[in-house]
């Protein structure tokens, strides 16, 4: 008897044990798996010149990143996280949504972040070295800023064009850009290259101006025909944001097919965490966008739709492709929400729209 007593004993104290104290936090089917299987931060410098038609690469900003991350060891942990926190965002969001892709796991399971519904207020610090070859007038930096504005709140008037299959992609992201100051400085470089030094005021750049407050924007000729750089978030604040060659800033006839503005467009949506849509990599390199086709190529000039690689019809009038200014005109619903996800709760550029 006293051993069957001595059972029920043990069988009772197995099922309080098991039972979740009041502080446990006990994972529920609404709580997101972070896939995190797919998410890279390296690429291949040149996998954006497949194309026969890919002359150069306009823009610098997975170059910039490959060096940083070998200058910087714990910079790939940051944009690791800064991604799960994308993810579980966009999880939240969408709770059968898969953001990543891929099929492995990886990730552990975290409440989401308090989405920011409002509307992102972005000042902007325009901090141009003056070139007398190049210039740069107060016309192209305010044509520049009501670019940004109608590109970023879905009212450039080439949307129209959109595809029927794209149509119901096209997002309003709903982020305002007001210019909080102009700061100049005569430059006698001729070019400035990719390696920060612009912003840096010990060799003859500008000093960032309160980055987790104001997107700076460095304007100067980068050199060697590149059009444009960004900073993902997670690198230094004190290099935190956008270059801009000076003949691309705004309305500048000295652009060309490029001088039409969307060089800050584009280099701002790195800025704001995405990638170029063709993933910079082969047909199974994402962009981490769920409604953005896959594609192993950048795409130039004007191209006719379809343009089909990796068996789909490619998205070329996204904003992060490589076309001609005046054929790019959508953000993806998808893009977006990457977007929108750093300004949520915890998010990398949430101190933007902390009071």
């Amino acid at each position: 008897m006293k051993k069957l007593i001595l059972s029920f004993a043990i069988l009772a104290l197995a099922i309080v044990a098991c039972q979740p104290s009041s502080d446990e936090v006990v994972p529920t089917q609404q709580t997101a798996q972070i896939d995190m299987s797919d998410f890279y931060v390296y690429t291949d410098a040149g996998v954006s010149k497949v194309s026969s038609e890919a002359k150069e690469d306009k823009c610098q900003s997975m170059q910039v990143l490959n060096r940083q991350l070998k200058e910087n060891p714990g910079l790939e942990n940051r944009m690791f996280a800064i991604e799960k926190h994308t993810r579980t965002f966009i999880a939240g969001k969408k709770p059968s949504g898969n953001p990543g892709g891929g099929n492995g796991g990886g990730g552990g399971t975290t409440p989401p972040p308090t989405p920011y519904t409002g509307t992102i207020t972005i000042p902007v610090i325009v901090n141009i070295l003056e070139d007398s070859a190049h210039p740069v007038t107060q016309a192209n930096i305010d044509s520049q800023i009501a670019i940004l504005n109608d590109d970023y709140n879905n009212n450039n008037g080439n949307t129209s064009g959109v595809p029927a299959e794209f149509a119901s992609l096209i997002a309003n992201a709903d982020i305002t850009f007001t210019l909080a100051a102009v700061n100049r400085k005569a430059s006698t470089k001729s070019t400035w290259g990719t390696s920060n030094a612009m912003k840096d005021a010990s060799q003859g750049g500008w000093d960032a101006t309160d980055p987790a407050h104001n997107l700076n924007l460095w304007v100067c000729e980068i050199g060697g025909g590149i059009l444009g750089y960004a900073q993902f978030p997670g690198g230094a604040l004190a290099t935190d944001g956008v270059v801009i060659g000076s003949d691309f800033l705004g309305e500048n006839t000295a652009g060309g097919q490029y001088g039409h503005g969307r060089t800050a467009t584009h280099e701002v949506g790195h800025w704001l965490n995405l990638r170029h849509i063709w993933g910079d990599g082969r047909c199974r390199q994402d962009d981490f966008v769920t409604d953005t086709p896959s594609s192993d190529r950048s795409n130039y000039g004007c191209p006719s739709y379809p343009t089909v690689h990796c068996k789909s019809n490619d998205m070329t009038m996204n904003y992060m492709d490589y076309t001609d200014d005046n054929c790019m005109y959508m953000f993806s619903n998808g893009q977006n929400d990457r977007m929108r996800a750093i300004f949520a709760s915890g998010g990398s550029r949430e101190s933007f729209v902390l009071p």
